[in-house]
């Protein structure tokens, strides 16, 4: 990925580039596009509902989302036919967990992974817990082998991402950017709380977009068009003037993440459309059987 601008390295991330882009390990292994677009979504899933379940603040939730994210990027990065998608999504969490101030201890993870891997569509809500609590209870033994597998794939994790895990998430960035633009006084208002609330919503919804947003754009850029989408939502009337470049975002960037983040909706439906009634193979097991089956 290409490094962040040292003197911008508080609010920046590395990116993919072009060709990390246009090849992955998993599509090297003869994993259809649309498959593994598929698992991708299904992983940052099962990643939120975890994080949920766990009690974890949103923000680490994000940051583990991303480095899910960033590990399947590139011809050098994983392939979900060696490190499945619910290995990934469980050390993922672990990570940004401990790195944070709130860690998780690896019981506690494998644990809710269990229990996730048990229901019907691999996630908490809106479905309700199995009537057979042994379906997700794990044995002395049994987590022991979960246990040693999620430490193993922690350090696959850092190998690939040579032990870069940092991730700055714009969900702060932008409520400074709404205070800035003086729409979000000290004592909100019902309308400045909706505009706060929805700009959030758009940035949690962008960890889910198919063009990888948090890995091709920086921060500040998905904090601006998350503002832009929820001022116009909400009817909130900004600057009269290109207040977007104020924050360092051209306008053919703002546009491209605008369409992209409208468009994050519709695929989702069709996401879930198309695994109605299944499930989405998130293990290297499942993977395999599933590109057999479309043989």
């Amino acid at each position: 990925m290409v490094p962040e601008l040292e003197s911008l390295s508080s609010l920046s991330n590395p990116l993919a580039t072009v060709e990390q882009l246009s090849n992955s390990s998993s599509s090297l292994d003869g994993v259809p596009p649309s498959l593994e677009s598929s698992i991708r979504f299904a992983g940052l899933q099962i990643t939120q509902a975890a994080g949920i379940l766990l009690r974890i603040p949103q923000e680490i939730i994000a940051q583990a989302m991303v480095v899910f994210t960033r590990f399947y990027v590139g011809p050098e990065g994983g392939s979900v036919r060696n490190n499945g998608a619910k290995d990934v999504s469980a050390a993922s969490i672990y990570i940004a967990a401990k790195l944070s101030a709130d860690p998780r201890t690896t019981r506690s993870v494998c644990n809710v992974y269990a229990y996730l891997m048990s229901t019907p569509t691999r996630q908490a809500f809106p479905d309700p817990p199995p009537h057979d609590p042994e379906s997700y209870f794990l044995s002395e033994g049994s987590y022991h082998s979960a246990r040693a597998l999620l430490l193993q794939t922690e350090t696959i994790i850092l190998r690939t991402l040579s032990f870069d895990t940092k991730v700055v998430v714009p969900h702060h960035l932008a409520l400074t950017y709404l205070q800035t633009l003086g729409v979000l006084p000290p004592v909100p208002s019902s309308t400045s709380r909706a505009l706060a609330s929805r700009t959030l919503g758009y940035l949690n919804l962008a960890l889910f977009s198919p063009q990888m947003l948090y890995v091709t754009h920086q921060p500040t850029s998905l904090a601006v068009a998350a503002i832009y989408l929820a001022a116009r939502e909400v009817e909130v009337k900004l600057s009269s003037s290109e207040w977007w470049e104020v924050f360092d975002v051209e306008r053919e960037e703002l546009g491209f993440l605008v369409v992209a983040l409208q468009s994050c909706e519709g695929w989702v439906k069709v996401e879930k459309e198309r695994w109605h009634g299944g499930s989405c193979p998130l293990t290297v097991d499942e993977v395999n059987l599933e590109i057999k089956d479309m043989d």
